[in-house]
């Protein structure tokens, strides 16, 4: 059982008992003595939290707290001390409560993260835990599979899917001597590896390391709560101090000083981030805590990563170019129908285009395909080819952006497909909703090339793009912001956006695909394939944060109000504890309205 829950309960059981000790043994000595000894403790304990918030440069409400806890005990006013002591202690458990169940949520993604490498001993397979994989062993990568460390191939052709490390969309061709990265995936054809580092030494765990030295440089920020302290704190003590100045009497310190409890600013906040976060999860996104939620709503500069991101990661035919008088439907058919027997993952994009255009596959014969050049196969008695420009013909081809797969006829250069990385068709205007939420600084840091990372950017509305960013880079940059940009987003969904989601001030991770570096070091996810999802938390977390300070001033003000009345001792003391009750009640049904989607 965590900390903040044993409080809770103690102060709940400790009620109990002196309640009884009280009103049915009649005890009341007995009643004091134990909620003055427990009172005592916890202040203490709050007292040297207190001490090293102070430490760090910042000024919560727990020094109004322990005021109103130990004045209610030093005069004998131990039930209004006992009803302080249970809104600190529930607001703390309830905070908790909130991170621990957005954990939870994601627990069943982050379950998924492999933790296996099949090693070959005589040529039997043999699961073992990847940190006990050594530098020699044989592996077998099936399809689909995660590579689980760093090792070059010995059997086998296949392409590796790396965009997740370093954000280049287009599969990598793998053949006898082609060296893979731990991260990467594996496309539809299984092959032998033999391990060059150990688990802990490879290109994955080298970013999880970035990920650990990101996550020990935390932003300074100050939370709602704590922004409110320092003038409410002063403005009770001064009230308190000049009640008992002018009536002589030092009860009303305590009488001030119970009705000015911190509890609407304890409780109104962490209940309405709590209400924000239950609305997030309904959304589709998860988000860790509520001092995210208030981050994000503050933040001044959203970066985003490109690949999978404000790209949906896939190829798909952008243009066609069919030369040499041939058959445009001839031209399609040929190349989607030998396309159809090729492993690659271009060959489904090119697939699908002629699918769309109504195209009928036809049979072919005499298949053979070659590893990062192309296939080549026999349709109605007409050689075919589709590959690279020097694998089907000797002709001069054209040179066309994005990722090229030309086509030959009979060795006739017929024409070429040129393949994008797919922009989200809701990502323009998304980016275009968050610049009308004060996100004037939107950045794209990725791994790919210049020429395709300028493009979409200017097609999406991105104010600055940093291409060729290794994770080391994206760290860099974002940690070079000016300090009037900051706090920062990052939003991305690699493994190698994974050091910039922990470096910056919140990390959101489009976490659809499953688990994986991005979604353990975010303090966001998204579960849905939807960057929209983005502009939807920015925009509840807005909301939660107005209605967060409303509720907060709402407490406050009543706060005040009380204060002034019991400064003329007007107010017993345990009356104020119970129309502080009434206060927290107010505060936290409008702290509630946050659950709404109709703010």
């Amino acid at each position: 059982m965590n900390t903040n829950k044993i409080k809770l309960y103690g102060t709940l059981v400790i009620g109990l008992i002196a309640a009884l000790l009280q009103f049915v043994f009649h005890q009341p000595l007995a009643a004091q003595w134990i909620i003055s000894i427990l009172g005592t403790i916890l202040a203490l304990i709050m007292f040297i939290d207190m001490i090293k918030v102070l430490r760090s440069g910042n000024f919560g409400v727990d020094l109004l707290a322990i005021t109103a806890i130990v004045a209610t005990i030093a005069l004998g006013e131990y039930w209004a001390g006992w009803i302080v002591l249970l809104m600190l202690t529930g607001g703390d458990s309830l905070e908790e409560y909130a991170a621990n169940k957005a954990k939870s949520e994601l627990k069943s993604l982050l379950d998924n993260s492999p933790s296996k490498a099949h090693v070959l001993v005589n040529e039997n397979v043999k699961d073992t835990d990847i940190d006990d994989v050594k530098v020699g062993d044989e592996l077998l990568i099936r399809p689909k599979e995660q590579v689980p460390v760093d090792g070059i191939v010995y059997e086998g052709e296949s392409s590796v899917d790396e965009s997740s490390l370093t954000g280049e969309s287009i599969p990598v061709d793998i053949t006898a001597g082609s060296h893979v990265m731990s991260g990467s995936i594996n496309g539809e054809v299984p092959f032998k590896m033999r391990a060059e580092k150990l688990a802990s030494e490879s290109e994955y765990q080298a970013i999880v390391k970035l990920v650990k030295e990101s996550e020990t440089n935390p932003a300074h920020f100050v939370r709602l709560a704590d922004r409110y302290a320092v003038p409410f704190t002063i403005a009770a003590y001064i009230i308190a101090g000049l009640a008992w100045w002018i009536s002589k009497d030092p009860i009303r310190i305590a009488q001030v000083l119970v009705v000015a409890s911190p509890c609407p600013l304890i409780l109104a906040a962490p209940i309405a981030f709590v209400s924000g976060m239950s609305r997030s999860s309904r959304n589709g996104i998860i988000v860790k805590s509520g001092t995210a939620l208030e981050k994000i709503s503050s933040a001044k500069t959203m970066a985003f990563d490109k690949t999978g991101t404000i790209t949906r990661g896939k190829l798909v035919v952008n243009n066609v170019r069919i030369v040499n008088n041939f058959d445009d439907e001839i031209f399609y058919q040929y190349a989607a129908s030998l396309e159809q027997n090729s492993s690659h993952v271009m060959a489904q994009a090119i697939i699908d285009y002629a699918e769309n255009k109504g195209i009928n596959m036809l049979d072919v014969d005499k298949v053979k395909e070659f590893t990062a050049e192309g296939i080549v196969g026999t349709i109605n008695g007409h050689e075919v080819k589709v590959g690279t420009g020097k694998f089907v013909t000797s002709e001069d081809v054209d040179k066309v952006p994005g990722s090229a797969v030309y086509v030959s006829i009979d060795d006739k250069y017929a024409g070429v497909f040129s393949l994008v990385d797919e922009i989200r068709p809701e990502a323009k205007s998304t980016i275009a909703r968050l610049k009308t939420y004060g996100f004037n600084n939107i950045l794209m840091i990725t791994g790919d090339k210049k020429e395709t990372t300028d493009a979409v950017a200017s097609q999406v509305g991105i104010t600055k793009a940093y291409p060729s960013s290794l994770p080391a880079d994206k760290v860099k940059i974002i940690r070079e912001l000016p300090k009037e940009y900051h706090p920062t987003i990052m939003v991305g969904d690699g493994v190698n956006d994974a050091p910039a989601l922990a470096l910056a001030d919140v990390g959101i991770a489009m976490g659809y695909k499953g688990a994986n570096a991005a979604s353990e070091s975010a303090d966001a996810v998204v579960l849905k394939d939807d960057l929209s999802k983005v502009g939807d938390v920015a925009k509840i977390s807005d909301d939660t944060l107005k209605v967060a300070k409303q509720a907060v001033l709402i407490g406050i003000l009543i706060c005040t109000i009380l204060m002034i009345i019991a400064a003329f001792g007007l107010i017993p003391t345990i009356i104020g504890a119970l129309l502080q009750e009434v206060v927290d009640t107010v505060t936290i049904l409008y702290a509630l309205r946050a659950r709404s989607d109709k703010l």
